[in-house]
């Protein structure tokens, strides 16, 4: 194998393949990036046996085919370090290594065995084809909310359901909960689809279609496996396995109180309030007649309050929530106003967009001893 490419395209390509080099394993495969050239184009692979990461750079100068399996992040490392310019790889059988060279800079990286590097799932039968936009914009303001805790793997995942032109998606940490229902256009679903795909996958999926500007997703489902392919970049992850929970039935019919509040307001009071929610403690929102007061305190360390606005009547209630959460929460909601709906200090509550019902954010509440 030998090709010469620019340098910037080389690292960037690395740089993305990465994401799915183990740092975890005790098998020498998992921890290297594949590099095989055929047909004048250089494929990049790499997988943790979890997420799995392809890609095609075809601006390369190929002057002999073949494949090789080298260290993931020395070779991120490495091709980070290079000056700018040209950058020739050359495979050298006899020792074993492979000759990188740019400018006056040439390292030498020992390679890995490529017979043990496993074969990535390949699309076969039908693929759906979803606009790339929405799908990423879905899956920011939910995948947030899936569990990062792998004692319950089924949380850790995100239940994607589309059907026609709806996609919906759904994720809890069983603290909170979060659902989007999209209307796409332009999508072409043939077959219903309905999957729990690990959040991580989702989120470097959608970290692809910001980056390279994407039009369209084609999705295919073989077997226990999602596969996803935009812009040049393929995806492949495994499909969690078990009855993802019965989420329609986590979200109250209806609430006692519904206050309408601006949201960069909002959030701009929790987030400066919250600096002394330390040590666990609670985000306190006290409401009374006309007004909100967001108030934090953490013992030895010191307290915060504000007060704005709110077209709130009743009787004073406080409810506390866990401040990551409930700042997260608001920061999910797109529009210029958000709709807090609450009902006692001991029900969930939940952030919605205001006259609609496409995105709700239930969060549950912390009980206050005082």
């Amino acid at each position: 194998m030998k090709l010469s490419t620019s340098r910037d395209k080389l690292f960037e390509t690395l740089q993305l393949a990465s994401r799915a080099v183990s740092t975890r394993t005790t098998l020498p495969s998992l921890s290297g990036i594949l590099l095989a050239v055929a047909n004048d184009v250089l494929i990049v692979r790499a997988t943790d046996m979890e997420l799995g990461i392809t890609l095609s750079l075809e601006d390369v100068n190929v002057e002999q085919d073949g494949t090789v399996l080298l260290p993931g992040r020395l070779l991120v490392d490495v091709a980070r370090s290079l000056p700018e310019g040209e950058v020739t790889l050359a495979l050298r059988p006899e020792q074993r290594d492979v000759e990188l060279t740019s400018g006056g800079a040439r390292f030498h990286l020992r390679t890995l065995s490529a017979d043990d590097f496993p074969r990535l799932p390949e699309a076969d039968g039908e693929v759906a084809k979803l606009p790339a936009t929405p799908l990423a914009e879905t899956i920011e303001r939910v995948a947030r909310a899936a569990s990062r805790d792998e004692v319950r793997p089924i949380l850790t995942g995100v239940l994607v359901q589309a059907e026609g032109s709806t996609l919906t998606m759904v994720a809890t940490d069983s603290y909170r909960l979060s659902v989007k229902h999209t209307e796409l256009e332009g999508g072409s679903l043939t077959q219903p689809l309905e999957a729990n795909v690990p959040a991580r996958a989702l989120g470097e999926l959608a970290r692809v279609v910001s980056s390279e500007g994407s039009e369209e997703v084609e999705i295919a489902m073989p077997g226990n496996q999602a596969i996803f392919r935009t812009a040049g970049v393929t995806l492949s992850s495994r499909l969690i396995e078990g009855q993802f929970p019965s989420w329609r039935q986590l979200i109250p019919e209806s609430f006692d109180h519904e206050i309408r509040l601006p949201r960069a307001e909002l959030l701009e009071v929790t987030r400066r309030v919250s600096q002394l929610a330390q040590r666990n403690a609670p985000l306190r929102l006290a409401l009374a007649e006309g007004e909100l007061t967001v108030a934090a305190d953490t013992p030895d360390i010191g307290d915060a309050s504000e007060a704005m606005p709110a077209p709130y009547s009743g009787e004073a209630m406080e409810i506390a929530f866990n401040p990551q959460f409930f700042i997260e929460g608001i920061d999910s909601v797109d529009g210029d106003e958000i709709t807090l709906l609450v009902s006692s200090p001991l029900r969930p509550g939940l952030l919605r967009p205001v006259g609609s019902e496409d995105f709700s954010y239930l969060v549950m509440p912390i009980r206050l001893n005082v």
